[in-house]
């Protein structure tokens, strides 16, 4: 276990797109022990909740002031929160945590984040929300890199 291994793993983790998803197959597959490598990524893409909100509080009050992305915005938002209440009223929080807890593609704490700003919810809660989501999405990469790729091959359909 290397300090570069360390290094890569951890901005895997914090990556928008690989998250921890990236980071603890690289860790593991880097020399890193399975259990060290999870609490290691799972760890770092926690830290991906606070950034993300203080990214879009920040990025958001500085470009609303542009009459183009106030109303772009708006109207963005206004859409995806009709498409979304009926989700968010029925499942709240949970939603977002199972949300960003199913490792695939463009689901983690990133979007979650985004999205739960989007929809106006609780910043704390969200966090935990999302905090809950990234502990789900660390155990299930977790089992997958130790079990092998084999153990989802249950979720493929055979031609």
């Amino acid at each position: 276990m290397t300090a570069e291994t360390l290094f890569w793993s951890a901005l895997l983790s914090l990556a928008p797109i690989s998250e921890l998803r990236g980071g603890i197959p690289f860790a593991v597959a880097s020399g890193v022990p399975l259990p060290a490598a999870a609490a290691w990524c799972a760890a770092w893409n926690a830290l991906a909740g606070p950034l993300a909100y203080l990214f879009l509080n920040t990025a958001h009050r500085l470009l609303y002031r542009w009459a183009a992305y106030a109303s772009f915005f708006d109207r963005f938002v206004a859409r995806a929160r009709e498409k979304v209440r009926p989700s968010v009223e029925k499942y709240g929080y949970w939603g977002v945590a199972l949300f960003v807890g199913i490792p695939l593609p463009f689901t983690g704490a990133w979007t979650g984040v985004l999205g739960a700003w989007m929809l106006g919810m609780g910043k704390r809660r969200s966090m935990l929300a999302v905090l809950a989501g990234v502990l789900m999405a660390c155990v299930i990469v977790s089992l997958v890199v130790g079990f092998g790729v084999g153990a989802l091959s249950f979720l493929l359909k055979r031609f």
